[in-house]
C-alpha cells in the first residue's frame, strides 16, 4: 500500500533539549496499608520538595516498579501536568538495581540526581551538590547530608586524598551525635542501638579549601556524572533489594571519589509521616494520615513488643506475597 501524504513531523524545525541534570526517583508502593500505609504521602513530599527546592533547571524522571493503581494514577497526573518529564511504568518489579540499570542508561542529562522515593530536599540542594564537582576531579557520587559510611567502599577516595598536598585527611573527626541520630532513626533504629553503633564507628573527613567533607556516599540519594554511572553498567540484579552495595563497590573500583556534604541538603524520611515530616511537607500530609499515625503509635506505646510486631508483620507479608 502507498503512503498517503507526508508525516507532519517532517516540518518541525527543532526539538526540545534536555536539561543538564536529570533527577531520577524509583517508586515501589504495591499497596497502601501496613508498611506502605503512608508511602504515597511521603512520595508526594519527596517529589514536591525535589522540584520546588531545586535552584537550577532539571528534568524529572520517575521509574515506577509496579506500584498500586493509586500511585500510578498520581504519577500519571503529575506527568500530564508537566511536573514529570519522563515517566516509566514497569508492569513488574525488576528491583532497585534493575531500575538503576534502566535509569542510568536512559537519563539524558549530563548529571543524574538520584533519590529513593522517601527523601526530602532542602532549598538550594542541587547547586550545593554540583559545587563538589567543581572542587574535586573524578567525583563519582555526592550525598547531600553529613553521614558516616564504611571506609572499604571509598578506598579510591582515601588514596587520592592522601596523595594531594592541599587535601587533609582527618581520622576520628567529629560527626555530631545529633546528625547521626537524625538519620539513624529514619532507618527504624532505636536510640540504644544507634548509641552502640555510634560508639564503634570511625569517621573520616576530607578538608579542602576550608570546607570539610565526609568520606563516602549513600546509595539512597546521590548526584553523579552520568558517564561515571554508565561506566559500571550493567550492575548485576537478582532480587528486589539487597544488592545496592554493588553500585558503591563498582564506583570505588573504577577510581571515582565518593563524598558526603557537611550540611543537610537532603533528609531520609522513611516510610511514615512524623511531626517533623509534617512541618517539612506542610500541606502534603492529610489529616487522615496524621490520625492514623497517632493511633498506631499510641497502640505501640501500650507495650506490644517491637520484635513481636515485626514477627507478625513478616508472617503476614509471607502469606500475602507468597
Amino acid at each position: 500500500m502507498a503512503r498517503i501524504g507526508q508525516n507532519p513531523a517532517k516540518s518541525i524545525t527543532h526539538v526540545a533539549k534536555p536539561q543538564d541534570v536529570t533527577a531520577a526517583v524509583i517508586t515501589y508502593i504495591p499497596f497502601l496499608s501496613g508498611y506502605y500505609a503512608q508511602s504515597l504521602d511521603v512520595l508526594k513530599i519527596c517529589l514536591t520538595s525535589l522540584r520546588e527546592h531545586a535552584d537550577l533547571p532539571l528534568d524529572l524522571m520517575v521509574f515506577d516498579n509496579a506500584s498500586c493503581p493509586e500511585v500510578r494514577n498520581y504519577l500519571t497526573a503529575e506527568r500530564d501536568a508537566g511536573k514529570i518529564q519522563y515517566l516509566v511504568l514497569s508492569d513488574r518489579n525488576i528491583g532497585k538495581v534493575g531500575a538503576w540499570n534502566f535509569i542510568f542508561g536512559a537519563a539524558p542529562g549530563e548529571y543524574i540526581a538520584y533519590a529513593d522515593s522517601d527523601v526530602y530536599f532542602y532549598p538550594g540542594w542541587l547547586s550545593r551538590h554540583l559545587e563538589v564537582f567543581a572542587a574535586f576531579p573524578q567525583v563519582g557520587m555526592v550525598t547531600g547530608m553529613p553521614m558516616w559510611s564504611p571506609e572499604k567502599f571509598s578506598t579510591a577516595t582515601l588514596q587520592w586524598a592522601e596523595r594531594i598536598p592541599d587535601v587533609r585527611v582527618k581520622r576520628g573527626c567529629t560527626l555530631p551525635w545529633a546528625d547521626y541520630w537524625r538519620h539513624a532513626r529514619s532507618l527504624g533504629m532505636d536510640k540504644s542501638e544507634a548509641r552502640a553503633r555510634y560508639a564503634e564507628i570511625e569517621v573520616i573527613c576530607l578538608e579542602a579549601g576550608g570546607t570539610r567533607y565526609y568520606l563516602g556516599a549513600a546509595h539512597f540519594q546521590f548526584v553523579a556524572p552520568k558517564a561515571a554511572l554508565q561506566s559500571v553498567l550493567p550492575i548485576p540484579s537478582r532480587k528486589p533489594m539487597g544488592e545496592v552495595r554493588r553500585l558503591d563497590i563498582a564506583i570505588n573500583e573504577r577510581g571515582y571519589l565518593r563524598v558526603s556534604l557537611p550540611d543537610w541538603r537532603v533528609q531520609h524520611l522513611g516510610n511514615r509521616i512524623s511531626g517533623e515530616t509534617v512541618i517539612l511537607g506542610k500541606t502534603a500530609v492529610s489529616n487522615k494520615v496524621r490520625r492514623h499515625r497517632t493511633s498506631t503509635e499510641a497502640w505501640y506505646r501500650r507495650g506490644l513488643p517491637r520484635k513481636a510486631l515485626y514477627r507478625l508483620y513478616h508472617r503476614l507479608f509471607e502469606i500475602l506475597e507468597g
